[in-house]
């Protein structure tokens, strides 16, 4: 069991941080990996930075699953991206590093830009993109600061009598072979082409160029946009940032001293990182080229500074040869001091432009909604039309059925009377005396004979101008109803004797609608 004695780590004074690490790191199995972890962020200064939760989960994550422990470097590495990026997931931390070979700044560009919607620095480019062309940039305003430093020749200048008439003597030599040289050049290239014309991967070109640049010069550095020439005009301006141009001339012979003394000096590191938006390249790849033919550099080393001006990406400053830092440096602050009312003005137009399209969409949004109002009246009231009109046309309907309803109750009453019997006499000795009472009160009165079906008695009260339509015939004392209506079940009723009724009757009609 790993121990971790006082004289070597002093122990804070919440115990959550020493009970979590041991907890996760007997989970893991490997004590080995844990206090490797856990020491090199106690060494580094990281715990009174990082909460032990994270701590914890740090040594659960690289244990689980990981055969391989993570440098001093690494670790810190990986504890700063999480911070910076807010990414509580540390194996995806761990991967978005390893997929950007553990370069921190890289990491955190590109997770940014991601988030923000912005295309990946990191998308290769098309594999044929001959035809694409650079922004249109001003490369020549009037304002524009052209400052190029020459080289002083040394030990050229002839001296004395003998010198000089050495000189003379060459010169024709000289002449002679810079022409000849020019002239097999450009035969050269008449019948073949500059492999650098032909634009295949200008991400890659880039790419390439800052592994060359670390290679030769470490990894301190100003901040190299990791990305093609016109995707960093694009950030610049979108950004409303000042874009520092490097183009970097492999076989000049200042370009060593410049990126060693002035490009990776820390002041030069801090004032570039902090002012401006930092693209450089090799004029020797497809992708340096073609920016060195759109700028049309002299000498190397050359930067431009570009910033959005009178609505277009000007090239405000040139810097031509080599240059030290303070030099540099004032004449960077100088221009940016310069044109930094522009920006300023550009800041301004865009929030002015913002705010414009915040009060249109905000007025839009007010159109729509009145619109939608007006139409959701419209919907109303169209509803409420169609809704009286079927009411009327149900009405209409109603009368209509009514009206066939009357008549036909009307032809089935004339029907049905004519085959009510006549009324038996009184000295008839086989009949019976029935009473009626209607719902109104009405009183009738009629005989029929024992035999005949109580059909007749319906006959007779449904022709009756004052009886209800629908109704039913009960007797009195005890009551009941008396089926004399024909249905389809029972067409043929029974007759008054069957239904056992005694000579005289009193009966009373029920309104079944009542």
């Amino acid at each position: 069991m790993i121990t971790f004695h006082k004289s070597q780590l002093t122990w804070p004074k919440k115990k959550s941080l020493p009970y979590i690490f041991c907890k996760h790191a007997s989970l893991a199995h490997d004590w080995s990996m844990a206090r490797n972890i856990f020491a090199n962020l106690w060494l580094l200064g990281q715990y009174d930075y990082f909460c032990s939760h994270q701590v914890a989960e740090l040594v659960c994550k690289m244990a689980e699953g990981n055969n391989t422990d993570l440098s001093s470097l690494q670790t810190e590495k990986l504890l700063q991206f999480q911070d910076l990026t807010g990414i509580d997931d540390m194996s995806r931390c761990r991967a978005i590093l390893e997929q950007h070979n553990w370069d921190i700044e890289v990491a955190v560009q590109d997770t940014l830009n991601e988030a923000e919607g912005l295309p990946s620095a990191f998308n290769q480019a098309p594999a044929n993109r001959n035809a694409d062309n650079l922004p249109v940039v001003n490369t020549g305003p009037s304002y524009q600061r052209v400052i190029t430093v020459m080289r002083q020749p040394q030990g050229l200048q002839p001296q004395g009598l003998v010198g000089w008439t050495f000189y003379i003597f060459l010169l024709p030599f000289r002449f002679v072979y810079s022409t000849l040289l020019d002239l097999i050049r450009f035969t050269f290239r008449l019948f073949r082409p500059d492999p650098r014309r032909a634009l295949t991967d200008p991400v890659g070109d880039v790419m390439r160029f800052i592994k060359n640049f670390e290679e030769a010069y470490g990894s301190f550095h100003p901040t190299f946009y990791r990305g093609t020439y016109s995707q960093a005009l694009t950030d610049a301006k979108k950004e409303l940032k000042f874009m520092l141009v490097y183009l970097h001339g492999d076989d000049h012979q200042d370009t060593d001293d410049f990126c060693r003394r002035t490009l990776c000096d820390p002041e030069v590191v801090q004032f570039v990182n902090q002012r401006s938006l930092f693209w450089a390249c090799s004029v020797s790849t497809s992708e340096g080229y073609r920016v060195s033919q759109a700028l049309q550099e002299n000498t190397y080393p050359f930067l431009a500074l570009i910033v959005l001006r009178d609505a277009r990406m000007t090239v405000v400053a040139r810097i031509e040869g080599m240059v030290e830092k303070r030099f540099l440096m004032d004449k960077l602050n100088l221009v940016i001091t310069d044109n930094e009312a522009s920006l300023m003005l550009a800041r301004a137009d865009r929030q002015n432009r913002d705010l414009n399209q915040s009060i249109r969409q905000e007025q839009d949004v007010a159109y729509q909604e009145s619109l939608r109002a007006d139409q959701e009246k419209v919907r109303r009231k169209k509803e409420e039309h169609e809704r009286q009109e079927k009411e009327q046309e149900e009405e209409r309907n109603k009368i209509i059925e009514e009206e066939l309803h009357r008549e036909n109750i009307a032809r089935l009453k004339v029907e049905l009377s004519e085959q009510v019997p006549d009324e038996p006499t009184a000295d008839s000795v086989d009949c019976i005396r029935i009473m009626l009472k209607l719902p109104d009160g009405t009183r009738l009165e009629r005989k029929f004979l024992r035999n005949q079906s109580l059909k007749y008695l319906y006959y007779y009260v449904f022709c009756h101008e004052k009886a209800p339509d629908d109704f039913q015939i009960v007797t009195n004392f005890p009551r009941r109803t008396l089926q004399c209506q024909p249905t389809d079940e029972v067409p043929e009723p029974p007759t008054f004797s069957e239904a056992k009724l005694g000579k005289s009757e009193m009966l009373f009609v029920h309104d079944n609608t009542a």
